[in-house]
Formats: C-alpha cells, structure tokens, sequence
C-alpha cells in the first residue's frame, strides 16, 4: 500500500469529507472529476480528495482548456500510469492495475476514517480482470474486502430507484442464483438501505418477476410459484412492505408515477433498461450494506470518447450529490 497523508482542514467539524477514485486512466474518470469539481457550487459542498494520478488529471485539465492550476481539492498522487504506452481510450491490463490501486487506497481511507464517503469513477472489468485478478465489478470488490455478503446493489434517478437480486452473472444463470432467502435478504437489505440512505421509514417495495407476465400463473416458468412468492411472504413477516411478483413489462411504469419507492429486479438489464430510459444522464450506483456510502456513475469508462473533452458529468455530479446526502441521512438515522 502507498504511504501517503491526508491533511484536511475543514471549516465545519460536520463537513463531509468525500473521496473520489479516478477509475480507468485511459477512461473519461479524470475528466468528469475535473468537470464536476471545477464547479464552485459543487465544491463548495464537501472536502473533496481525489485519489488518482495527477499527471493524468493536468493533461485533462490542459485538454480541457483549463487556465492556471488544479485547485480547489486535494489530490492523493500514486503515481502509478507510466508514461510510456499509454493513450486515452485504449484497454491495457497496466490501466486495470492502477485502477484497483485506487480503489484500495480509499479503502485504506475509509478504514482510518480520513474520508466519509467515496464516489467512485467507471473501471473497466476486462482491463481489470486480465491484470491478473478475478473481478465482477466494484460493489463485489468493495462487499467482499468489507465481508459484507448481503451488499445489495441499487441504482436510482430522479424518476425511479430499482435494486438488483443478481449482479454481474450471464444471463443463463439468473434461475440458479434466485433463492429464497437470497432475495429475502436483497429486499430486507433494500428496505434497511432506504431508510438509512433516504430516510423512508416504510418504503414501499414491488417485486419484478422474473418470466413474462410473471409466469402467468406458472404457465410460463415455475420461478415465480417456487421462489419469489415464498420470498415476498416470507419479508412480509418482517413487516416490510413488500408486493409482488408483477410483470416487468407494467411494474416500472407504476414506479415512476410513483406507487412504489423501489422495484427489485431479478438480474441485470431487468432493472438497467428501464433506468437508463428514464434518465441517463442522472444514473447512479450505490451500495447498500457498506458501513459507508458508496456512489458511482450509471455509465462506464466510454473509451470512444476519452480523452476528447466529450464526457458529460451529470451522472458523476449526481452520485456525488446522493452520496453526501446519504451520508447525512445516515449521520441523523
């Protein structure tokens, strides 16, 4: 681990102090941070620390078109692309590397309480995984260093807010991976997560089948009768208010009109799909189960366009704002 110090001098003890990991080099991480901070209505807002490369972040901020010099935050500096070979919008299992540096180094920030919160910027699983390490994705990463096996994975804007029963499995596999105490704990775990976070006393979940139609009464698919009903009931006993299975062609519509705080989604695309529909540009992550908030972007590293001054922020600022509000909702919980 890099030897490093923080020192924040904080105009307000309850100033959140929030780090952000610049994710893939080669990615547009650097220049949404840079596009976000820049903004004094945004970096007013917390004691920001930027965990990252500086060489990286001064040639964005020269590609940008930025005058003088980075200000307004403090830059952990790894030091860790080199030079030699690399070039924005190009995957290298080096830049996987150097991603995860990052990423360890705010936990290592977390852990000695030098930050409160943590946005992380897009990574990229493919550069990742071929520098050698087996990776699914940041909130695995973040869930499995914290030994927390109930993290449940959220994405939310300002139209919806849906939760993931699986991750980052193929498709093939989803059937397998549904359980009945498994999705028991992804809806417990998003009720606890909703009042911690948003501070909804008794949010009001649905549940998205998994089969078209939501199997139709078991003509299409035995899921729905053998798992998810159970589940559902089974969380009911908690007293959570929980509904469901409904068909996910109608579910999310009822949610965005705003019949239901939060729709579980039985894998992936399920639940991305009809985010992403409704607000793109306002896509945010965020871990429920960490002992601290954890935000990112909705998008990924978007290679084609890094390194051209294109990259849109709004998701990053998004995920900034919902991280420290979640953080002071977790503070008055």
């Amino acid at each position: 681990m890099t030897t490093y110090e923080v020192e924040l001098v904080l105009e307000d003890e309850m100033k959140i102090r929030c780090g952000i990991t610049m994710g893939d080099p080669a990615g547009i991480g650097a220049e949404i941070i840079l596009k976000a901070l820049v903004r004094p209505s945004i970096r007013k807002l917390a004691d920001f620390v930027v965990i990252g490369d500086r060489r990286i972040l001064e040639e964005v901020w020269r590609i940008e078109n930025r005058k003088g010099k980075l200000a307004g935050f403090k830059v952990i500096d790894l030091k860790n692309v080199s030079e030699k070979g690399f070039k924005f919008g190009k995957l290298r299992s080096a830049n996987g590397k150097v991603a995860l540096e990052y990423l360890d180094t705010a936990i290592d920030l977390i852990n000695h309480k030098h930050i409160d919160c943590l946005v992380t910027a897009p990574v990229n699983k493919e550069a990742i995984t071929s520098s050698g390490c087996h990776f699914t994705g940041q909130t695995e990463y973040l869930a499995r260093h914290f030994k927390i096996q109930n993290a449940v994975m959220m994405l939310l804007n300002k139209k919806l807010k849906v939760a993931l029963a699986t991750r980052h499995i193929p498709l093939k596999d989803v059937p397998a991976h549904i359980t009945i105490d498994g999705l028991v704990k992804v809806i417990t775990g998003c009720a606890q997560g909703l009042y911690s976070f948003f501070g909804m006393r008794n949010p009001r979940l649905a549940v998205c089948g998994l089969n078209p139609h939501a199997s139709d009464n078991g003509v299409i698919g035995k899921e729905e009768a053998r798992v998810l009903i159970p589940a559902i009931k089974k969380a009911r006993r908690q007293r959570i208010s929980v509904s469901g299975p409904f068909a996910a062609d109608t579910i999310f519509e009822k949610a965005v009109q705003g019949k239901y705080d939060c729709v579980v989604c039985m894998y992936h695309d399920q639940g991305l799909i009809p985010l992403k529909l409704t607000g793109f540009n306002q896509a945010v992550n965020i871990t429920l189960g960490l002992p601290f908030v954890r935000t990112s972007p909705g998008h990924g590293t978007a290679y084609d366009i890094a390194g051209k001054n294109k990259a849109n922020p709004e998701s990053l600022i998004q995920a900034i704002k919902i991280a420290l509000q979640c953080t002071r909702n977790q503070r008055k919980a």
